[in-house]
């Protein structure tokens, strides 16, 4: 019981201290937005259209939302020395980061709607297979996630972060079949594409939304689900390599 209200404290301070900062707001909020809207425009009102370019945007929105959270949330708070006392808590690291990237999980999550949401004012949804878009939506929000804090253990300022972020993100909007099939890439580039978590995140909601993915949605699912694992263990063993003395 206690280490279930400490996760819900530092999950709630989070909330209250950090989701509207300047960066969560442009970052995680108006670029997703603005994009969905770009896109969306320029398809036109069709439902192939729509549905072909909706599983990118998608993952767009999930993508920069959660590295924006997370850059924010824990390198701020690194800088500021006040991580060093909930380091001091008496709950268990794996417990803590939890609980620091619980809410960005969340807000990914979000995320992931308001395309969905701007879509159906468009086109009818009724084709999405949901019972595939749901867990889709979710691990891509955790592999995000854990990437930003990949990426925030490793700097000690946020600019620093959401310019390591970008490093990441914006190759992602190339490599991963968001926007145009793999198979359209450079013969040098596949195996590239297939070493990122976000591809096999993509191909979940394409096959979720008009049954364009490439490979079987269980393969996608466990092997987005290895990535969610690597990148949170790496993370922890940073964190206990470069913070805890």
């Amino acid at each position: 019981m206690k280490l279930a209200i400490a996760f819900w404290n530092i999950l709630i301070k989070d909330f209250r201290t950090y989701y509207l900062k300047p960066p969560n707001i442009s970052w995680g909020l108006m670029f997703p937005l603005a994009w969905t809207g770009m896109f969306f425009i320029k398809s036109g009102k069709g439902m192939e259209s729509i549905s072909s370019i909706l599983p990118g945007v998608i993952a767009l929105s999930i993508l920069f939302g959660t590295t924006s959270l997370l850059a924010v949330t824990v390198t701020f708070e690194k800088k500021n020395r006040s991580f060093e006392r909930l380091l001091l808590a008496p709950i268990p690291l794996e417990l803590l980061m939890l609980a620091k990237t619980g809410g960005a999980i969340m807000f990914g999550v979000v995320n992931a709607f308001v395309p969905v949401v701007m879509a159906a004012f468009l086109v009818e949804m009724n084709q999405v297979n949901w019972s595939m878009f749901l867990p889709a939506v979710v691990l891509i929000s955790v592999a995000s996630t854990f990437l930003g804090l990949f990426i925030a253990v490793a700097v000690s300022e946020v600019f620093e972060a959401q310019t390591f972020s970008n490093f990441f993100r914006f190759p992602m909007i190339f490599l991963c079949g968001l926007f145009f099939p793999i198979s359209a890439l450079p013969v040098f580039l596949k195996p590239l594409a297939y070493a990122l978590p976000l591809t096999y995140g993509t191909d979940m909601l394409h096959g979720a939304i008009h049954g364009g993915n490439i490979l079987p949605f269980f393969l996608d699912l466990s092997i987005l689900a290895a990535f969610c694992i690597g990148l949170f263990m790496v993370s922890l063993y940073n964190i206990r390599r470069r913070w805890i003395v």
